[in-house]
């Protein structure tokens, strides 16, 4: 384990309102402790800023009481009592009883008098078990969680209710890659036999997300998915990858599941900067850039092909997005662009290597289907996710003709418009979309770049319809 980092400023305000929150609660008798992902990441020297706060001795009637006077109340469970104060959650210590089938099978009450041991138990990890009093620097650590993070192992904390909740079997790819700390072998054996039909989409993705952002090497998730059968159970089209052959001159690595992880390895040191909609775009059309190759792949004069693999992979691409129910994420169409990356990861490479040089129209309509620059990321990925030494400097190339061009982002805005078209007599209605589709095609292949060359051209088309 490491010493703490220097908290961020927003990190520090809410420390600081936990401790004066455990402060009044130790005043009216009671005990506070930090909880949960803040007090591992901060054994870790990770600034964490979520905080999770659980107090003892209080019941809810005194706990919301005491609370408001930190700022407004907001009950966010009820029947278990949760409070958020500012960034705080403030809770009871809980009481869980599986009562039915899924996430939402559990009976739960607070419980004031519970003993801090008893409440660690409910939860997954012994690194998520340990709990620090922030007014003695204390830790309470019935588990050895701590010995566990220095061990870096992952660990169940009760195996006799660890299978309670399925997810639990997500958050262990995602935690496993995130800390780069394996299963230990009981607790492996049971996330193994956990069955995982009860989990929506919604809950499956959210892990997912987690693994592919958070960790920074993925790839340690995915593989222990694959090995607890959480692959072949979940995601069919990934499953499908593994054994499924490659040209050893151009994929000394292996497989395409071998493949596909190191892409996804590279991809996860490309997203920096990018909103959480084009991250997630940029992980995803890793995940799936070759999803097209087992049903392609063929032995051909003593070579292992897989033509038209890019095409053919939009169809389980877009069955893998239908299980996770991925369309547009924070306002950036995701789907769209992911299909896009897997239908055409190859043009960087191609278009640069083409004997008959693309033209800038090309690029235009390109953009008109897919954020080039997360294109770019993508290809560059795959390029670099392989063993032995390749020249990437295709989708550098791809990059710079895109931003030369001015459409990295999205394709260039007609010039000719409707109103100028009513302009020239031609009224609204299939004529006028005719010639505008026209336009903008001759627009795109630099046939004109300014208004005066745009009418020049609809009114050649416009009197020779006359």
């Amino acid at each position: 384990m490491t010493e703490p980092v220097s908290p961020t400023a927003e990190a520090h305000a809410a420390l600081e309102t936990a401790t004066a929150v455990a402060r009044a609660v130790e005043a009216a008798g009671g005990r506070a402790l930090l909880v949960g992902g803040f007090v591992r990441d901060r054994l870790l020297g990770r600034a964490a800023k979520d905080i999770d706060v659980e107090v003892y001795g209080l019941d809810a009637g005194r706990l919301k009481a005491l609370l408001a006077g930190f700022g407004s109340v907001n009950t966010v469970g009820e029947s278990f009592t949760v409070y958020k104060v500012g960034d705080l959650d403030v809770a009871l210590p809980r009481r869980e009883s599986k009562i039915g089938r899924g996430h939402k099978g559990f009976e739960v009450h607070g419980d004031p008098g519970l003993d801090p041991r008893e409440a660690a138990r409910r939860r997954d990890f012994t690194i998520n078990a340990i709990s620090w009093d922030p007014l003695r620097d204390q830790y309470v650590d019935p588990f050895d969680g701590r010995g566990d993070l220095a061990r870096r192992i992952l660990r169940v904390v009760d195996p006799n209710t660890f299978g309670d909740d399925s997810l639990r079997v997500l958050r262990a790819l995602q935690f496993s890659a995130r800390f780069e700390a394996p299963l230990d072998p009981a607790s492996f054996a049971i996330c193994r036999d956990i069955p995982l039909d009860d989990l929506p989409f919604e809950r499956i993705f959210g892990e997912l997300e987690k693994l592919l952002l958070q960790a920074v090497r993925p790839s340690l998730g995915l593989q222990l998915g694959l090995d607890l059968g959480v692959v072949a159970r979940l995601w069919p089209e990934l499953q499908a990858l593994v054994g499924c052959e490659q040209d050893p001159e151009w994929h000394p690595e292996g497989d395409v599941w071998i493949h596909t992880l190191m892409v996804v390895d590279q991809a996860r040191q490309r997203i920096e900067g990018l909103d959480r909609g084009r991250a997630l775009t940029v992980m995803l059309g890793a995940v799936t850039h070759d999803f097209g190759k087992p049903a392609t792949t063929e032995f051909v004069d003593g070579r292992i092909r897989s033509r038209g693999h890019e095409a053919a992979g939009v169809a389980p691409a877009t069955a893998f997005l239908d299980r996770l129910n991925v369309h547009t994420i924070d306002g950036f169409d995701v789907r769209k662009h992911v299909l896009t990356i897997v239908s055409d990861h190859l043009a960087p490479g191609m278009w640069h290597k083409s004997q008959t040089p693309v033209g800038d129209g090309a690029f235009r309509r390109l953009a008109a289907r897919v954020d080039l620059e997360l294109l770019a990321r993508v290809a560059e990925a795959d390029c670099n996710g392989r063993t032995g030494h390749f020249d990437c400097s295709a989708m550098q190339w791809f990059r710079e003709r895109a931003e030369a061009l001015g459409v990295q982002h999205a394709p260039p805005a007609p010039i000719l418009l409707g109103r100028h078209l009513i302009d020239l007599g031609v009224k609204p209605g299939p004529r006028m979309g005719v010639i505008l589709k026209q336009a903008y095609e001759r627009q795109l292949d630099n046939g004109f770049a300014d208004l005066e060359g745009a009418l020049a051209f609809a009114r050649t088309q416009v009197d020779g319809e006359a």
